[in-house]
């Protein structure tokens, strides 16, 4: 059995799963994943967990309690902690499972390596999943060194920062929680990168094509790294707005459609919302968006309609949804992302660049405009604007920190019909090749997936006293 830990959230447990599903088609290994958690299990944990064939299985331990943290924790500490305060219970989740199963190996999330102690207490062999990128990888494991060598925030840098085989990154795009160096959430990175060479192998959510050179250099290193992406759900949970959404979607032109969406936890300012509709009005273009409720309070301002809760969409502009209402499909909250990006209409897609994101979009050869938010996603945009190539990203730095209109209306022409666009579409139509050549019966993901299945089902019997 190999138990899989998941840091709470549904970003890292989705590509877990994935890569459960595959792990389970080889040697008759079985998977249970153990998670942490601070509260209940959510709704979509739920009914993605219980969706699972019988060789996957669950179990939720016992909340923690967080009351103590700061209320300003950043996400990282607050999983961190999350994942330390269980591990009594996670021992004895481990217990259970031992008496009727042999514990081969442990796969940890990213922020989960304080698990590896109670890893050897059963002898079971540590690995890290790591659902992000290889470049945030390099980074990881590059970063007892820059901390050593540096003595700045990454955003005070005047140069580039040098990750081994990565382009150079400006300070300010590193991701979120190593800005601070002050912060929790700084030291707990360093915490958990730190233990990284502890694990047998970590298994990283790309391949080769998509980073080369990150890859190249990671080869080289220890403890090995395996390539098994892109681990991707093709389907979406069931929704009422499935349908709607798909059917619009059937009646446009094939490839004129703009998808915008900024993912389960991604939102914006009022003020930037409204620069966005204009924007996207401004384009001329069709456009389904994923619209969700501004992250500040509405101003006093005349292009805003009255707020009236029986109107989801009352903070955008005053007649917005009636000028578009011709091209454009408005849905609150959520729409069935993949099945979106997989959808012939579906010409390219303007998100906030979580990995997941990402790569359902790479799979179905969707190029990308880049909006990143938070977490890792400034590198990622970064990364495939100016590395790989299948994304536009806005340039401009207006002095009130917002992406106005007219840039906006400008890259979504670009890439809906320009020129730009092209190129950037021949590019992803060859990493969408490589991405089912990957994932094909010999494809290199397929056979690192098998590799580690083979090796934890010949694990030897370990007997508990």
């Amino acid at each position: 059995m190999v138990a899989m830990i998941p840091s709470p959230g549904m970003g890292h447990l989705i590509p877990m799963i994935e890569l459960a599903k595959r792990v389970v088609g080889y040697e008759k290994l079985r998977v249970s994943f153990v998670i942490p958690s601070s509260g209940p299990p959510t709704k979509a944990q739920i009914m993605v967990l219980e969706a699972l064939p019988p060789s996957i299985t669950h179990v939720f331990l016992p909340p923690v309690t967080l009351s103590d943290l700061p209320a300003d924790s950043k996400i990282e500490t607050r999983i961190s902690h999350t994942v330390l305060r269980s591990l009594t219970s996670l021992r004895d989740t481990f217990h259970s499972l031992s008496a009727t199963h042999t514990l081969a190996a442990v796969v940890v999330d990213l922020f989960a390596t304080d698990a590896f102690d109670v890893a050897r207490e059963f002898n079971a062999s540590p690995y890290v999943f790591y659902p992000s990128t290889a470049t945030v990888l390099s980074l990881f494991l590059h970063l007892r060194t820059l901390h050593r060598d540096l003595h700045c925030d990454f955003k005070d840098l005047p140069h580039p920062v040098n990750i081994p085989g990565c382009i150079p990154f400006h300070g300010k795009d590193i991701l979120d929680p190593l800005q601070d160096r002050k912060d929790d959430a700084y030291a707990w990175v360093l915490h958990h990168a730190n233990r990284y060479p502890e694990a047998q192998g970590i298994l990283v959510n790309t391949f080769p094509e998509l980073e080369p050179g990150p890859i190249k250099h990671l080869l080289t290193q220890e403890p090995p790294v395996y390539a098994v992406g892109p681990l991707v759900r093709m389907e979406s949970i069931s929704s009422s707005g499935s349908a709607e959404c798909l059917a619009w979607l059937d009646q446009q032109p094939r490839g004129s459609v703009l998808f915008v969406s900024f993912g389960s936890a991604g939102t914006l300012s009022s003020a930037q919302i409204n620069e966005l509709a204009l924007g996207l009005e401004s384009s001329q273009q069709r456009f389904l968006w994923v619209v969700k409720s501004p992250n500040d309070k509405l101003p006093n301002a005349s292009y805003f309609t009255a707020d009236t809760h029986a109107d989801p969409f009352h903070f955008l502009p005053q007649g917005f949804v009636q000028r578009t209402k011709a091209r454009a499909l408005l849905l609150p909250s959520w729409a069935p992302q993949p099945q979106v990006l997989a959808h012939p209409s579906t010409a390219a897609f303007l998100t906030h660049c979580g990995w997941n994101s990402v790569l359902e979009s790479i799979v179905n050869g969707v190029p990308l405009l880049s909006w990143p938010l938070f977490a890792e996603q400034k590198m990622n945009a970064f990364m495939l604007t100016h590395d790989v190539n299948v994304s536009l990203i806005p340039t401009s730095s207006s002095d009130d920190g917002l992406v106005h209109r007219h840039e906006i209306a400008t890259l979504v022409k670009s890439l809906m019909e320009g020129e730009e666009g092209k190129k950037l579409r021949y590019r992803i139509k060859d990493l969408k090749d490589a991405a089912a050549k990957a994932l094909a019966d010999d494809g290199s993901s397929t056979n690192h997936i098998s590799t580690l299945a083979l090796r934890w089902s010949n694990a030897p019997v370990t007997n508990l006293t």
